[in-house]
């Protein structure tokens, strides 16, 4: 095992494929496959990565898609929120918004994982809520794009 840089938060990783950076500095490190998994055109699978995580009390892990599979084989993937007391099999749910299947191997990487701090609220019901400038306005109130 590796020396642990006790400078950095650790998460605890168990099976699969430990999740690693590409390069120093970046934001998301990389989720591999751990099933061979075809994903149909226009359909999505949940794909599993055999790993189980114990992220550090007040962070949350983050699943986002890997910017090449979605340029080049338009591959996406949703609903990846991972609490830190979850201690199940970490999935990614891919969507193929492609007309051709797409086909995954065991060990390729699918999705990336940013672990980060993670603030609660206490939520406060209330009957009327402060104006401000953008009030209500939502979807394209600040002009086109």
């Amino acid at each position: 095992m590796d020396t642990l840089d006790k400078s950095k938060t650790v998460c605890r990783v168990a099976g699969g494929i430990t999740p690693a950076y590409a390069y120093p500095g970046d934001a998301g490190a990389d989720l591999c496959s751990a099933v061979d998994i075809v994903i149909p055109a226009r359909g999505k699978m949940l794909v599993d990565t055999g790993i189980r995580l114990a992220l550090p009390d007040g962070h949350v892990g983050l699943i986002w898609p890997r910017s090449g599979m979605a340029v080049k084989h338009g591959i996406d993937c949703g609903a990846g929120v991972i609490d830190s007391q979850y201690r199940g099999e970490v999935k990614v749910l891919l969507f193929n918004h492609s007309d051709g299947e797409h086909f995954i191997k065991q060990g390729d990487r699918i999705a990336q994982l940013l672990v980060q701090k993670v603030e609660t609220v206490e939520f406060l019901p209330v009957d009327n809520l402060d104006d401000t400038d953008r009030s209500g306005n939502g979807f394209g109130s600040t002009g086109p794009a």
